[in-house]
């Protein structure tokens, strides 16, 4: 399956929204979103791991026609409350472009810790909770890709900046 759609991630945080999910931006819109200038073609966000919010985030995937990429199409995949429960990371085509979900984002401690130190932002007309700086670095040192070196470089100069009196 590919997207059916261009990459839209404000259609797929107002459906998150509508659906009462608890979430938080991280990746690459969180990076933009600090000032960052790079480009990213996902959203990603660190879903809370309750079972009311599997609930909302399965239903909202659905609506979504999430399914999990580079997985084969003519194999059966359901989206629900216990496929979520049972991963870690889920990595979706939807209708609005691909969508990562992570329960425990590498270098977190999941949700919690990122909600607490997270920043609430206007995202078209929507209360967002979005990573914080060092938490988004903190995530990029942690995974340590060659595209995290990358963001590392814009983040940590985004966090001088900031730090500055």
């Amino acid at each position: 399956m590919t997207t059916n759609g261009a990459f839209d991630p404000f259609a797929v945080l107002r459906l998150l929204y509508r659906h009462g999910v608890q979430f938080v931006i991280i990746g690459g819109i969180a990076g933009n979103l600090h000032g960052s200038n790079l480009i990213t073609n996902d959203l990603d966000v660190c879903f809370s791991r309750d079972r009311d919010n599997l609930r909302k985030l399965a239903a909202a995937l659905n609506e979504l026609h999430a399914r999990l990429r580079n997985f084969p199409p003519e194999l059966p995949y359901v989206v629900d409350e216990h496929a979520l429960r049972l991963g870690e990371t889920f990595t979706f085509e939807t209708d609005y472009g691909l969508f990562d979900c992570l329960g425990n984002p590498a270098g977190t401690d999941g949700y919690l810790e990122l909600h607490a130190n997270s920043e609430n932002m206007d995202i078209d007309g929507m209360p967002t909770q979005v990573a914080s700086l060092d938490d988004l670095i903190r995530m990029k040192e942690a995974a340590n890709r060659e595209k995290d070196q990358w963001a590392l470089v814009t983040l940590r100069a985004i966090q001088k900046t900031r730090d500055k009196p």
